[in-house]
């Protein structure tokens, strides 16, 4: 086994050189100590102890320091007495059944990661299906509503027969596909808001088929307007074209073999009204709203807010909600969007956190409605892969004695290598899945 080296900035020391206020680093795997992380600010003299007990020599961070680590031990200095020898027992004791606890969590942890590969393969195969119908909606119009109707008939029922549905972060470095990852995730969160309504089955499908169709009205404007980020009056008043477009495409679906209920081309068509007036198209009557077309407007504008043309212009999902309720709640019905909120929960998937000891991470799945502030977080940790990164569950009752979300962070405000590790992707996608 290699010698583990010193960091830049790091200074080898005994274990007998740690004090509270020093900034450790225990070259030892996270099985094989009983610290939350191995890198960590020394707080308390039971950490002190339970450093010196693992035996092994630390490094310290001078700049991380409070205080510089205690002097080297004499040569001579004395064995330990009888009382010092019983107390590192203990401690050492302790340390065991500490690491034992810390491998069964490691267990949940792997647990916990398979359902989120489990939930990133369905994601996968959703949207190659997806693909490949909005690619031939103009050539086989009946077979891509079919296959449409299907991935979201499947979604619809996996999301019933699931209690414990959560809202999944897709952060894979994959090629993007724009249009087909914004229906899919458009189509998750408003179905997540349609099963926290309790509205019947039938209804849950409709919303889930209306959602992925919802910008079927794109595929009638040129590419380069769908794009630009800064339209003028004339390309907004193009694109603003597509509700409509999208609208009459559906209706007509009759024509070419596939019915469709007309509930599924006014979700097309009113996506963009707002309860306040605003929005297009221009005139429409609150009134001509369903309730389907007014939970995916608050699922679609979400993942815009999220997921903009301009990458720059985004906004954490943490911001977009805060941005949706004290900037535009007019612009929507008002218990809808509350019921969307708490759906989210208060740091939703893809938001970027501090936790209470500092370190950052990504939360990657909601948390449970029993513990809206204790979402599951995956840490950025450079010397460890993304793929084996720690996972913490901080609804688990030991860690969140230890661990709390401190605060959001904003993406613009993090490093291009923390940003990598934790959202490759830059854009946040959603699929529903179980993590408990």
């Amino acid at each position: 086994m290699n010698k583990p080296q010193a960091k830049p900035g790091e200074l080898p020391i005994e274990a007998s050189q740690v004090r509270v206020g020093v900034y450790v680093r225990i070259p030892l795997s996270w099985l094989d100590h009983p610290f939350l992380s191995s890198s960590f600010l020394v707080t308390s003299e039971d950490q002190v102890r339970e450093i010196m007990a693992l035996g092994v020599a630390v490094f310290a961070d001078a700049k991380r320091s409070k205080v510089m680590p205690a002097a080297p031990p004499k040569a001579a200095d004395p064995a330990p007495d009888e009382a010092q020898q019983l107390e590192l027992t203990l401690v050492r004791q302790r340390q065991e059944a500490q690491r034992a606890a810390k491998a069964q969590r490691a267990k949940v942890m792997a647990d916990m990661r398979a359902k989120l590969d489990i939930v990133q393969k369905q994601y996968m195969s959703a949207t190659e299906q997806t693909a490949g119908a909005f690619k031939q909606f103009d050539a086989r119009p009946a077979e891509s509503v079919r296959v449409v109707r299907e991935v979201a008939a499947e979604s619809a029922r996996s999301l019933l027969a699931d209690p414990d549905s959560a809202i999944i972060l897709i952060a894979d470095k994959a090629k993007s596909q724009g249009e087909v990852a914004h229906a899919l995730s458009v189509m998750t969160l408003s179905l997540l808001l349609a099963k926290q309504l309790e509205l019947p089955e039938g209804e849950i499908q409709l919303i889930a088929t209306a959602a992925m169709l919802h910008d079927i009205g794109h595929h009638s404007i040129n590419p380069s307007i769908l794009r630009n980020p800064a339209r003028n009056r004339h390309e907004e008043a193009v694109f603003q074209t597509h509700a409509r477009a999208g609208f009459e495409r559906l209706n007509a679906m009759a024509a070419v073999g596939a019915q469709l209920p007309p509930a599924i081309a006014e979700v097309a068509l009113y996506h963009h009204v707002r309860e306040d007036g605003s929005g297009f198209p221009q005139g429409t009557k609150l009134a001509q709203m369903s309730r389907a077309a007014k939970i995916v407007a608050i699922a679609n504008r979400f993942d815009n807010l999220a997921n903009p043309v301009d990458p720059r212009t985004a906004v954490s999902p943490f911001e977009a909600l805060g941005v949706m309720w004290a900037r535009e709640k007019s612009a929507f019905d008002e218990l809808l969007l509350q019921s969307f909120i708490r759906t989210m929960g208060i740091y939703p998937p893809g938001t970027l956190v501090q936790l209470s000891d500092q370190r950052i991470g990504v939360v990657v799945a909601t948390a449970p409605p029993s513990a809206r502030l204790c979402p599951q977080v995956l840490i950025y940790d450079p010397d460890t892969p993304r793929r084996e990164a720690l996972i913490l569950d901080l609804a688990d009752p030991e860690t969140a004695q230890q661990l709390k979300v401190d605060k959001a962070l904003r993406m613009q405000e993090r490093s291009e290598d923390e940003l990598d590790y934790l959202l490759p992707r830059r854009k946040m996608n959603w699929y529903r899945g179980n993590t408990g």
